[in-house]
């Protein structure tokens, strides 16, 4: 590992943060939530870490057993970056601090947010049942940085699924549950297809624009239902109250 301060006490939330508490390592491990990344993911989504930054946070997790490397089998042959089972078991630990950075009192969410953030933030805060209930399976594509219109495929960036210049989710909701929340495409033909880019994505997910308003702008693309697109977006804002600032 890189030589860095360390806080030397024999605590476990000390040990802990000695592992991943150095800046970016954390977001790196959150990129990771929803599977592997390959290296120019990881750069696009943590633009602001810079590669020497980056590479030194891989090394780290990847010494102490948080990640692991591996590559694709052919055709693919490409290297990725993903969690191990250990580091896997972070996930609670990530919801509870979304939640509870979701409550602050006095620092705004602002900002540039990932793909996976954005959806990992649709899984977090998604109520354990809806009333009223409805069920639908979603393909949610969302534009990569580079790419073109709503669909995703101006530009052809070769991040994307098969170069396509998205990343593909899938959500699949049964009589008003979460079931599934995946880097992935559907099995089957979805019921709803939403193209979009992040900040439009956002607009809608975060209640600054209806679905309705984005799809008649252009900025967004539906195929299905729109409402239930809405419903989606809706039921993803169950955040907690602000905590107090006393």
């Amino acid at each position: 590992m890189s030589v860095r301060r360390r806080y030397g006490q024999g605590c476990p939330v000390a040990h802990a943060l000695d592992m991943i508490g150095e800046r970016w390592a954390l977001l790196v491990v959150r990129e990771l939530r929803l599977g592997g990344r390959r290296f120019s993911d990881l750069q696009e989504a943590l633009p602001g870490a810079g590669p020497t930054v980056l590479s030194q946070r891989l090394r780290d997790l990847e010494s102490v057993g948080v990640l692991r490397r591996r590559t694709l089998p052919s055709p693919a042959n490409a290297r990725i970056y993903e969690l191990t089972d250990w580091g896997a078991e972070l996930e609670p630990v990530f919801r509870a601090l979304a939640r509870w950075g979701a409550r602050s009192p006095i620092v705004p969410l602002e900002g540039p947010i990932s793909s996976d953030s954005m959806m990992l933030g649709l899984r977090t805060f998604f109520p354990s049942t809806v009333d009223p209930p409805w069920s639908a399976t979603y393909e949610v594509r969302i534009t990569r940085s580079g790419s073109g219109g709503p669909e995703g495929v101006d530009g052809g960036d070769a991040d994307g699924v098969d170069g396509a210049g998205f990343d593909s989710y899938v959500v699949e909701i049964l009589d008003g549950r979460l079931q599934r929340l995946a880097r992935d495409v559907p099995s089957g033909a979805p019921d709803i297809v939403v193209s979009a880019s992040r900040d439009a994505l956002k607009a809608v997910l975060d209640g600054t624009e209806s679905a309705a308003a984005a799809v008649a702008a252009g900025r967004i693309d539906v195929a299905g239902d729109v409402e239930t697109v809405q419903r989606l977006a809706d039921a993803s804002r169950s955040l907690p109250p602000a905590a107090s600032a006393r």
